[in-house]
C-alpha cells in the first residue's frame, strides 16, 4: 500500500500531496506563505516560516488522507525556480529568501546589459542574466549587502532549502543548478560562468547536482518531529517547478509545447542538443544529455487575480459566503464580451514582461461604455498574447504542433479554447490538478523503484485530457489582434523607461 509526498512550494502557498502509485491524488494540503515586500522591488518571504508552513501541510495531508506514515515510500520536493535563498557555514537563513518576482537586480543587469555580458552569458550558460536569477540576486548583494554576502556558506533554490530541513543534507539537481552557473554543453558547474559575473568566490558555496530521480538523504527525527512523517523515510532530490509541471502532464519530452498559465507565462520544449538564444532560456532537462528550454514572463494570470484582489475583493467575500466563487460571477460577463468587437488591448506587464522589469502593463483603446467583462476579457486576451509571443520563438526552433496546457486557469474551458484560438493550435488540458507535485512524484517514486523511470507515468493521459481544437474564423481575427498587441508594444519602449524614471523620482514635495 506504498504512498509518495510530494512538496510543491509556489510564491503564496505551499502544499503537499500524497499519491498511490497507480497516480491518484489521494490528499492535499494547503498553508499561505505571506510575501514580505520591504521596499519597492524586493519580494521576499521569512525562510524558517516556509517551512513552519510546509510542515503544517504534511501533517495536515496525513491527518486528511488517513495515511499512515510508514506507507510513505519516498518524499520529493519542487517550488518556484530562480530566485536564491542563501545560508550560513552551518546551514542556517542569512535573511529572507528572495523569490522570483522579486526585482532589486534591475540596475545589476542593466549595467551587464551595457557591458556584454548577456551576449557572453548566453553561448556559455544557455541564457542571459534577467534580474531574478540566481546570479543577479548574488551580484546584487555582493554590492549592497557585502557582510551577508560574505557570509554565503551554501547557495540554495527553494526546494533545496525544503529538503535541507527535510534531511539535513544540501544539494540540489540538474535543472535548478542550470539556472546560472552551469556550462550548457557539459551541464556542470563552470568557473567561467560565475568569473564572468563577478562571483568566483561563491565556487565552494554552490549545492551538488544530483538527479532529480535521485535518494539523497532521510527523514530526521527533528523533520519528524515537525511533519509526522517516519524517521529514515528516502527523500528524493526533486526538481524546478517550471519543468515538474510540464513532467506532470506529459509535456516534458521533445516534440510537445508544455505551456504553465500561473504567476509566469511559462513555455518550454525539450531538445537533444542545446540550442541557445535570447528569447529563451536553454537550461537542462531531468536526464542528462537532454535540455529544457524555457521562453517565459512573470506576465501571466497573476494579472487576473491581481485584478480580483484589488477591484472586486468585497464581491468575492460576498460570493464565498453564498458558496460560490467570484469566478463564477464574472464568468458570463467575460463570456459575452468575448464574443462582442472590441478595441482593448492589454499588455500584462504588471510584475515583468518578456523585455525586462522596465515595462509596465496598460490598457489601450478603452472607452466609457466597455465594462467590466470587456476589461477582463481584454485582460485574459492579453495574457495569451504573451503566451503567443513565447510560443512562437519556441516552435520557430524547435517545432511542435499540439500545447499540453497548466496551471488554476487551464480548468475553465472558456480560457482553453482562448488559448487554442490565439495559439492557432491543438491544446491539450488534462485532468491533473497539481502538475508539478504529481512531476516530483514521478521521480520520488523512481528514486526507490516504485516506477520503472522518472517518466513511467502510469496513468492513462489520453483518457484523462481534453483537447480544444482551434476555430479558424476566430485565430485569424485573434492574429489580426495579437498583430496590434505587438505594434503596441514595440513602440513603448522609451516611454516605459520614461515612466521608470518617474517612479523612482516621485512627485516631489507638497506645498500643502
Amino acid at each position: 500500500m506504498g504512498r509518495i509526498l510530494a512538496i510543491d512550494s509556489g510564491l503564496t502557498v505551499t502544499k503537499a500531496v500524497i499519491f498511490d502509485l497507480a497516480g491518484r491524488q489521494l490528499g492535499v494540503a494547503r498553508r499561505n506563505v505571506p510575501q514580505l515586500k520591504p521596499s519597492p522591488r524586493k519580494v521576499e518571504r521569512d525562510m524558517a516560516d516556509l517551512w513552519r508552513q510546509t510542515a503544517a501541510a504534511i501533517r495536515d495531508v496525513l491527518a486528511a488522507s488517513g495515511t499512515d506514515p510508514a506507507d510513505i515510500l519516498c518524499v520529493a520536493a519542487t517550488a518556484h525556480g530562480d530566485g536564491v535563498y542563501v545560508l550560513d557555514q552551518a546551514g542556517k537563513p542569512l535573511g529572507a529568501g528572495i523569490l522570483s518576482l522579486d526585482s532589486r537586480a534591475i540596475d545589476v543587469v542593466a549595467e551587464w546589459e551595457r557591458d556584454g555580458i548577456d551576449r557572453e552569458s548566453l553561448p556559455l550558460t544557455g541564457q542571459p542574466p534577467h534580474v531574478s536569477a540566481p546570479s543577479a540576486l548574488l551580484a546584487w548583494m555582493a554590492r549592497e549587502e557585502p557582510e551577508r554576502f560574505a557570509r554565503i556558506g551554501h547557495v540554495l533554490a527553494c526546494k533545496d532549502w525544503l529538503r535541507c530541513c527535510l534531511t539535513g543534507t544540501f544539494g540540489t539537481d540538474r535543472t535548478e543548478a542550470s539556472t546560472s552557473f552551469t556550462d550548457v554543453h557539459s551541464q556542470d558547474y563552470s568557473d567561467a560562468a560565475l568569473a564572468l559575473f563577478g562571483l568566483s568566490a561563491l565556487r565552494p558555496a554552490l549545492a551538488a547536482i544530483s538527479h532529480s530521480a535521485e535518494v539523497v538523504g532521510t527523514i530526521t527525527r527533528e523533520a519528524a518531529e515537525a511533519t509526522g512523517l517516519k524517521v529514515g523515510t528516502p527523500v528524493a532530490a526533486g526538481l524546478h517547478d517550471v519543468t515538474a509541471s510540464a513532467h506532470g502532464i506529459g509535456a516534458h519530452r521533445p516534440g510537445v509545447v508544455g505551456i504553465v498559465a500561473g504567476t509566469y507565462s511559462i513555455n518550454e520544449c525539450v531538445s537533444t542538443e542545446p540550442n541557445t538564444d535570447p528569447r529563451w532560456l536553454c537550461r537542462s532537462a531531468v536526464q542528462p544529455g537532454l535540455w529544457n528550454n524555457m521562453s517565459m514572463s512573470p506576465a501571466s494570470t497573476t494579472n487576473y487575480d491581481w485584478f480580483i484582489d484589488t477591484f472586486c475583493a468585497a464581491e468575492r467575500a460576498k460570493a464565498e459566503a453564498e458558496g460560490t466563487s467570484i469566478h463564477a460571477v464574472l464568468a458570463p460577463e467575460i463570456d459575452a464580451a468575448l464574443e462582442r468587437p472590441s478595441p482593448i488591448v492589454f499588455h500584462p506587464y504588471l510584475y515583468g514582461s518578456p523585455f525586462g522589469a522596465v515595462p509596465s502593463a496598460g490598457f489601450l483603446g478603452l472607452r466609457g461604455w466597455h465594462g467590466r467583462g470587456d476589461v477582463l476579457a481584454a485582460l485574459l486576451e492579453g495574457v495569451a498574447f504573451n503566451h503567443r509571443q513565447h510560443v512562437d520563438a519556441l516552435r520557430e526552433a524547435f517545432g511542435g504542433s499540439e500545447a499540453r496546457l497548466t496551471g488554476g486557469a487551464s480548468r475553465n474551458p472558456t480560457v482553453a479554447r482562448l488559448f487554442a484560438d490565439i495559439l492557432g493550435m491543438d491544446v491539450v488540458v488534462s485532468e491533473t490538478d497539481e502538475a508539478a507535485a504529481w512531476g516530483a512524484a514521478l521521480c520520488a517514486g523512481a528514486a526507490v523503484g516504485a516506477f520503472e523511470s522518472f517518466d513511467a507515468d502510469p496513468r492513462d493521459l489520453d483518457a484523462i485530457s481534453t483537447t480544444y481544437s482551434p476555430s479558424p474564423e476566430r485565430s485569424a481575427a485573434y492574429a489580426e489582434r495579437y498583430t496590434v498587441f505587438r505594434e503596441v508594444a514595440d513602440s513603448l519602449p522609451a516611454t516605459w523607461e520614461r515612466l521608470n524614471a518617474l517612479e523612482k523620482s516621485g512627485r516631489g514635495e507638497s506645498d500643502a
